[in-house]
């Protein structure tokens, strides 16, 4: 099979495709041929040694694929040769033509739902969901702020924050960005390059505050925005694009807010049936239409390091993908 392949830790331009032996379906295991597979920032920061699952060079990237099962390993039962389906892989071998996956992990695919616009879904939408309805309990009528709202994960709090009722202020670093957070539901803009981020959320709100902050950026944007949470707020911590942020603690008590970390890839391992629970949520939301994940590219293997570059630059706007097949 042909995979793409990192031969050593560094920049995306070094990747290459290579000729591989096909994997196999090991016990509890699905094989799958990929048809999409999710560009996500920890890829970005495997390729540097910096995510917190280590793995050793040289590997494969890639951590969710959608596409058809083409064998099934020992032990998998209720899925046949022939199904389609997404799922995680853990952390390595998404960008190819085959990918093994644990069939505990993986869930079976509407042929309505395409597989561009599935595969990601657990990454972006997932942590979504479970950030906002399970640790930030998001309610009805309350007021989100999203942070780097136009990347993958950032536009998915925009969609499903407006599914869940809520009144979604998406702040991103361009135009053309916050365009999209427009079209996709957001009912108030912030560009942060432009406009004061903390000042700008007071004012849309009144000087009350927001609600729930959902923070995919980190840096200095994370004190702005914490600052510009209303009482009993609640600040969810999902990731790190612009740095680590350091934050004055005084500010929870002065609000009498919260700080609450987003881990979903933690969790489908330490509760693999929520996780299977957000995941049927997702696909149902995507199958009747409810939820349209947007894809603003299609990679084949041989540009995946381009597709890599736009993620690290923070150019890249909504989902992007690897499609092996073309």
């Amino acid at each position: 099979m042909k995979a793409v392949v990192c031969p050593a830790f560094g920049p995306p331009e070094q990747l290459v495709v290579e000729e591989l032996p096909d994997p196999e379906a090991g016990p509890g295991q699905l094989l799958v041929e990929v048809h999409a597979s999710a560009v996500t920032f920890p890829d970005t920061l495997m390729l540097e040694n910096k995510y917190q699952f280590k793995v050793t060079a040289p590997y494969v990237p890639g951590v969710e694929v959608a596409g058809v099962v083409t064998a099934v390993g020992d032990g998998v039962e209720g899925w046949a040769v022939g199904d389609r389906v997404i799922g995680g892989i853990g952390t390595t071998g998404g960008y190819a033509e085959l990918a093994a996956i644990p069939a505990r992990g993986a869930q079976p695919l509407p042929d309505s739902v395409a597989f561009d616009v599935a595969t990601g879904l657990n990454y972006a939408y997932g942590t979504t969901l479970y950030g906002l309805k399970h640790r930030g309990a998001l309610q009805a009528g309350e007021t989100l702020l999203v942070l780097g709202a136009g990347g993958a994960v950032g536009l998915s709090a925009v969609e499903i924050g407006k599914l869940m009722g809520a009144r979604v202020i998406a702040a991103a670093s361009s135009e053309d960005k916050l365009d999209l957070c427009r079209e996709r539901g957001a009912d108030e803009t912030i560009n942060y390059s432009t406009e004061n981020l903390k000042e700008r959320a007071k004012e849309l709100t009144g000087g009350a505050g927001v609600d729930v902050v959902y923070d995919c950026v980190g840096g200095d944007k994370a004190e702005q925005a914490l600052r510009a949470i209303g009482w009993e707020g609640r600040f969810l911590v999902i990731g790190f694009a612009a740095g680590i942020p350091s934050i004055p603690l005084n500010l929870t008590l002065l609000k009498s807010c919260q700080i609450v970390g987003v881990f979903y890839g933690a969790m489908t391992m330490r509760n693999p049936v929520l996780a299977g629970e957000i995941t049927d949520e997702l696909i149902e939301l995507v199958a009747t239409g409810k939820l349209r994940p947007h894809v603003s590219g299609r990679y084949p293997l041989e540009r995946a390091g381009e597709a890599l570059r736009a993620l690290i630059d923070r150019t890249a706007v909504g989902k992007l993908v690897i499609t092996p097949h073309g």
